[in-house]
Formats: C-alpha cells, structure tokens, sequence
C-alpha cells in the first residue's frame, strides 16, 4: 500500500492546475459515491488529480488515488484497500479505470455499504454503465460524463482566452454581441480551423506534429482493450467493428443501409445494430435519430457521423470533407447540453423547437422557408446577421 501512497503523491504534486476541465465546476464533490465517465484522452485522470491537490494537498493522509490497472492490484483487492485505507484513517478514496477491475461494481458497492464514512470517486470507459456488471450503483452513484474540449475550452487551453459558457437561447439571441467581443482579442476563424483538426482532445499539446497519430492509436486502444473490458465481446467482433468503423469513416455523414452493411460485414442485423451501439458509446461515432430520447441499441439510425472533427482530419488529411466537418462540429457540440435529432427539412433539429442548416458562407436560407426557429449556422464569418449564426459560436456551451 506505501507503493500506492507513493504513487498518488507524486501524481497529484505534478498534476497543474492552470487549466481546468468544465466538468470539474459541475460535479457536487459533496456526495458519497461519484461516477466519471467518459473517452480516453479526455481528462478524467487529471480532474480527479487537480480536485484532491486543490481540496487536499499532495500529501495528505486522508486521501488516496490509485488507478485499478496497477501491479498492486494482481495480488490484493479493491475492497482490501478500503479496509486497510479506512484503518488508517483515509476518508476518501479516488478510483481510476474502474473498468480494467474484473469486479470493480461488486467491491465498490461492498465499500459504500461498509464504510459509511468513506467518500469514493471513480473514472471508467464511456463505455462502461454503472447499471451493469455484478451490482448496480446506478440508485447509489451520482454520474457524470466528461466529453472532449469544447471549442470554448481550446480557446481558453491553446490561448488563454477566458470567458463564461454562453447558452443556445443567448447564441440565437445575442450572437452578434458575443461574436464581436470574442473578435475583440483573437482571431476566431484562425482558432476554429486548428480546434477542427487538433483541439478536441486535451493531450494535443504534447506533441501536435504526431497529434494524429496518436488519435488512431488511442481510437485502437479503446476498441482494443476498452470495449472487451466492459462488454461481453469476442475477438472476432473487434474485427467487424473496426472494419466497420473504417467503412463509415469513409462515407460519413452516411444514412446507413444496415442490409448492404450487415451483408459486407457478414454479420446479422442484430449484431451490426450492437456494433453501432457500440461505437458510439465509445464516442467513436454520433448516431443521429428521429428520438428526442435518444439511440435505441437496436434501432437503426436516421445518419451516423464521426464522433468528433479531429478524426476526420487523422483518418481524411488534406482529403476531409468540409461540408462533413462542419456539420459533424454541430452535432458533437451543441449534443452535450440539448437533444439533438434527425429532421427530414434541415440539417438538425434541436430541442424538438430550433432547426438548423449548417453550411458555408455562400449557404442560402432556401431551405428555411416556411420554417419557424430557423436558423443558418454558417463556417467562415466571424460575425452573422440575424438568423445568420457564425458556425464557431456553437462550441461556446460548455
């Protein structure tokens, strides 16, 4: 346990809190059992690191971290720890990649039944659901789910520029205020061309020349190592869903024909519609719906997207859409804080209220008439005019 103690100090001395996630201003810390989910890359590590240096210190007996794919965990157990921990005196406990802990819901449950006193705060997959596995946390756990940098958060990351989350209706409202004071200190089309092929992930900065192609090889890992860990899937199936993958990517956005498909793939309907699934619990891939409520797993998709723009550019280079960039940007953006679903007359429609086409500066707002809360989000203009929203505007929710 000294090992695990040694460890956890290091990290959290190291750990800089020059910037901080969004997330971490939305999460009640307060309660007893805390759930954190969300992509590789993403930053969920360096959330719980930063709360316990800010809160805690870096020394403090009290608090521990420790990432359950350690070496010490191949001869003890989680719950020992607790036990051990809460006999010390620890009060907080802070678990990282649950999902590699063949029985991380079962123990965890036994921790928070065991030990009233204990706080625990733990990360996994966007796969994993805590509803699942050998016990469900889901009446126990408080979850949150951590998405990519928005294009707010780039600026502040890559720029130092500040500024608060601004909400749908301000943007519809007051775009043309907003926009003119973003434009009053940086270049906003500059930072939305760099935060469309390297911004979405926090770990671009340590090295933006093989930015790319450490996405791939992240995006390998999770369908690698990821997606077994928290579903029942064999070795054959990570094949077809990484040829699945590749296939989409190259016809994205794709209103998928699930016949032709399953038929490539050489898989059933069922699987194919798993497979999807899948992949966008992995946040690899943005299936769009008619559903306010959401993708069903075995309903079949109206279009299917990748999951954010900085894989388009890893997988396409010079060869990347822009139209599927720009309208794969909106989805991935405006999906974290409104219900975003499938309509037959514009590109999208939020909230089941606002519908929207997405598009270049030359875009004409044909495809609006007749059609109340229109709206035109349009790439390469800094500034709109009336329904005419700057396409940039959109990565400023959270």
């Amino acid at each position: 346990m000294e090992r695990l103690f040694a460890t956890s100090h290091q990290l959290i001395e190291r750990v800089s809190m020059n910037f901080v996630r969004y997330l971490y201003h939305e999460i009640r810390w307060e309660n007893r059992l805390i759930a954190i989910t969300g992509a590789r890359g993403t930053g969920k590590t360096t959330l719980m690191l930063q709360y316990i240096k800010k809160h805690y210190g870096a020394y403090s007996s009290n608090v521990l971290y420790a990432s359950l794919d350690h070496i010490w965990f191949t001869t003890h157990s989680l719950f020992d720890l607790a036990d051990e921990f809460q006999k010390m005196g620890g009060k907080v406990l802070f678990l990282d990649e649950v999902h590699k802990y063949p029985t991380w819901s079962r123990e965890i449950k036994n921790i928070y039944d065991s030990f009233p006193d204990m706080k625990v705060v733990f990360t996994g997959s966007s796969l994993l659901e805590i509803h699942k596995g050998e016990a469900d946390l889901s009446r126990r756990a408080v979850t949150y789910h951590l998405h990519g940098l928005s294009f707010r958060e780039f600026l502040l990351f890559e720029y130092d520029h500040q500024m608060e989350a601004v909400s749908l209706s301000d943007i519809l409202a007051k775009h043309v205020e907003i926009a003119m004071s973003v434009s009053k200190t940086i270049k906003p089309l500059v930072a939305f061309k760099e935060y469309l092929s390297f911004g979405y992930f926090p770990f671009y900065k340590e090295d933006k020349a093989l930015y790319h192609e450490r996405l791939l090889a992240t995006l390998n890992t999770i369908l690698d190592v990821d997606l077994p860990a928290t579903e029942s899937i064999d070795y054959y199936s990570i094949g077809r869903i990484k040829k699945l993958f590749v296939i989409l990517s190259q016809l994205v956005p794709c209103i998928p024909n699930i016949s032709a498909l399953s038929k490539e793939l050489e898989v059933t309907r069922i699987s194919l519609l798993n497979y999807l699934w899948y992949l966008q619990k992995a946040q690899t891939l943005l299936l769009l719906d008619k559903e306010a409520f959401g993708i069903k797993q075995l309903a079949k998709p109206e279009k299917i997207y990748l999951g954010n723009t900085n894989y388009a550019y890893a997988l396409g280079g010079e060869k990347t859409d822009i139209g599927n960039v720009r309208e794969t940007f909106f989805f991935n953006q405006t999906i974290v804080k409104h219900k975003v679903t499938y309509s037959s007359q514009v590109d999208f429609l939020l909230d089941e209220a606002y519908h929207f086409e997405i598009g270049g500066k030359n875009k004409t707002k044909k495809q609006l008439e007749g059609i109340a809360n229109g709206y035109l989000a349009v790439d390469n203009i800094e500034l709109g005019f009336g329904n005419q929203i700057p396409l940039w505007l959109f990565g400023l929710m959270y």
